[in-house]
């Protein structure tokens, strides 16, 4: 299981906007290049954003449904990768003083890629998870203080 954590010098709640905004998925996750709303009120369980995954020049759709939110401090997603099957991806933010205290935990979930989830595919998650984290900081750090939604 790779679990990873990062102190972001913001608030809960304003952490909390960013996650809030399915269409901004694609400023912070790795690899996604855009998001936009698929079904339901994001963040609300059972809804839903699609995306798309670049690499080169290479692209594949993902989609990615609520399973589980409280806000202002849990979300937990199953990411769809088609053929690779689905990953279940927690968030939990708290605070830590009047900053916020992120942490992401996943793993595979369903089809190949549970399968053959190993302490190889973990330390590279944990790469990913470095990278998305420190851009959900550098996200929620650059919005201006005031513009953040209330929860």
């Amino acid at each position: 299981m790779a679990v990873r954590h990062r102190l972001i010098e913001r608030s809960v709640d304003e952490v909390w906007t960013v996650l809030a905004d399915g269409t901004r998925y694609g400023d912070w996750v790795v690899g996604t290049s855009d998001s936009r709303p698929d079904e339901g009120v994001w963040p609300r369980v059972g809804s839903s954003i699609t995306y798309t995954i670049r690499l080169g020049r290479w692209s594949v759709a993902g989609h990615t449904v609520v399973r589980r939110c409280e806000a202002p401090g849990v979300l937990e997603l199953e990411a769809d990768s088609g053929r690779l099957g689905t990953a279940r991806i927690a968030l939990t933010v708290r605070p830590w003083g009047e900053n916020a205290l992120v942490t992401i935990d996943e793993h595979p979930l369903r089809g190949p890629a549970g399968k053959l989830h190993n302490t190889v595919v973990d330390a590279l998650i944990q790469l990913r998870h470095r990278g998305m984290l420190a851009r959900l900081a550098d996200t929620v750090e650059k919005t201006p203080r005031g513009t953040h939604q209330a929860v």
